[in-house]
């Protein structure tokens, strides 16, 4: 009976399978547990890949990259994890969207309503538990970046600005909070990046709003 001999390239193939078969199991589980499982599947195949096109042994190779990608996947799983239920429970109710985004970020959307009046950069009574509880257990690692909005309405003489001293105005009111001014940039993108239609007053105060992002440095390995 003639067998066929597993070379590396093709243990490697195999274990590229393996991930997507890993990678499809995840939909069960919580963002956690999901960036681990994803990490390890994917670092173990690109390890026994470039194990096995350098002549190394692709077993050896998956391993290391299978441990190396469970740490990288890891990365938002428990500070920024734990964040975004806190800050999903904290706004539950405001029309507050709290997401992750693709790179790992936080996002917390914080539509007009309870942000800004027309025309002004004055912070909200209705804001500011909002940004209590955003600032509250940020480490010293976490970096902020605040993105304000416009609608259509008026030049963009006025909106860039405006968009700027929004974003300024929810910088400052963190500091106060002891979140490190260092730690926080600022832009203004004016109406320049809609999410609805400004054609209504509805889509208009939905680009009226202030974006803010919560990261962790990256680790280089």
């Amino acid at each position: 009976m003639h067998t066929s001999k597993v070379t590396p390239h093709r243990a490697a193939l195999c274990l590229l399978v393996g991930a997507s078969i890993t990678l499809a199991g995840c939909a069960n589980m919580g963002a956690r547990e999901r960036g681990t499982a994803q990490g390890a599947a994917l670092g173990a195949a690109g390890g026994a890949v470039i194990s096995a096109a350098t002549g190394g042994k692709a077993g050896t190779g998956a391993l290391i990259g299978g441990a190396v990608g469970a740490i990288a996947g890891n990365i938002w799983s428990h500070k920024m994890e734990d964040k975004r239920k806190a800050m999903e429970a904290a706004t539950k109710g405001t029309g507050v969207e709290v997401t992750r985004t693709q790179d790992n970020q936080l996002q917390v959307n914080v539509p007009s309503d309870i942000s800004f009046d027309v025309g002004r950069a004055t912070i909200k009574p209705e804001l500011r538990p909002v940004l209590d509880h955003f600032a509250a257990g940020l480490d010293g690692t976490m970096q902020v970046r605040i993105v304000g909005h416009t609608d259509s309405t008026g030049s963009d003489a006025i909106n860039n600005p405006l968009s700027v001293d929004r974003a300024e105005s929810v910088k400052s009111y963190l500091a106060d909070r002891g979140v490190k001014s260092g730690r926080i940039t600022t832009d203004g993108r004016g109406s320049r990046q809609p999410v609805a239609d400004n054609g209504s007053e509805a889509g208009r105060a939905r680009n009226r709003r202030v974006e803010i992002f919560l990261s962790e440095p990256q680790t280089g390995y």
